[in-house]
């Protein structure tokens, strides 16, 4: 292993119900290294969470989309966003991860969205990723490859539930595409999908551990690349809420704990990559 290696574990704010200052305080307290949140756009909003940042010791990775429908609007509002989040001088992400594109944008649409990050990331020093995630340009595995191929500098958030859940599989006839992926990604979604759903009910649950074991056979690799290159990894523990979270029916009630189950996944990767 390069002793430059690092591992960054971060905290999601999905689902939280309190204050930044509360989320925060807790993310501090369970021993993570930071959050992900998405770039405010109010400066109140940006005030309050640089000074809960601050207050508590954390790093930041930033989220960036755009959510218009046409692709001009869209387009515009993404470069305003990740332009925002990328030169602000009150605390330097370790990373930006991009909600990039639509699904039914055209290959030609989508690729400025990528060639615009590699220029921001070229200009900045800031590590950018587009997640690998329905909806947007990555959305499926085979889509994600011609990406891929395509462009050589594209860095991925690897959210590996999505392309599970969108090909009902876990990915075991598409492994060449899996092996081209890896080696791009520097930042993970440590979230548990299966071929019917992009998050299982509670990892702990022993009928999810062939699932499991698929992530970590994944992840595992990327760690590798990283502790080879001697360079830094982020993983964001990202189990969310209801709806993400299975309910049960009439009383909408999850049948797991959310924080519980982000923190479990904190401290089976840092044993796991850090012992």
């Amino acid at each position: 292993m390069n002793s430059n290696f690092e591992l960054k574990i971060m905290a999601t704010n999905w689902g939280f119900p309190g204050t930044v200052d509360e989320y925060c305080a807790k993310v501090k307290k369970d021993g993570y290294d930071g959050i992900e949140i998405w770039w405010p756009l109010e400066k109140k909003a940006q005030d309050e969470l640089f000074g809960a940042l601050k207050n508590n010791g954390l790093e930041v990775g930033f989220l960036t989309a755009g959510f218009e429908a046409n692709y001009e609007k869209h387009f515009k509002q993404f470069t305003d966003m990740i332009d925002a989040a990328a030169t602000q001088n009150r605390q330097r992400p370790l990373y930006i991860n991009c909600h990039s594109g639509r699904d039914y944008f055209s290959y030609d649409q989508n690729k400025t969205f990528i060639d615009h990050t590699i220029e921001l990331s070229k200009k900045t020093g800031i590590t950018i990723c587009h997640e690998t995630h329905r909806s947007r340009l990555l959305f499926a595995a085979p889509v994600g490859r011609n990406y891929i191929e395509k462009n050589p500098d594209l860095r991925i958030t690897f959210d590996v539930s999505h392309w599970c859940n969108v090909s009902e599989s876990l990915l075991q006839d598409q492994q060449e595409t899996v092996d081209m992926t890896l080696p791009r990604v520097d930042h993970i979604h440590a979230r548990i999908g299966h071929p019917e759903g992009p998050q299982v009910n509670d990892p702990r649950a022993p009928e999810w551990d062939g699932a499991l074991q698929a992530h970590f056979s994944w992840w595992d690799r990327v760690v590798e690349y990283k502790k080879k290159a001697g360079k830094r990894l982020t993983i964001l523990t990202e189990f969310g809420p209801p709806d993400y979270m299975p309910t049960l029916p009439y009383t909408r009630e999850p049948l797991a704990d959310q924080w519980a189950i982000n923190v479990h996944m904190m401290q089976v990767l840092r044993k796991r990559y850090l012992s």
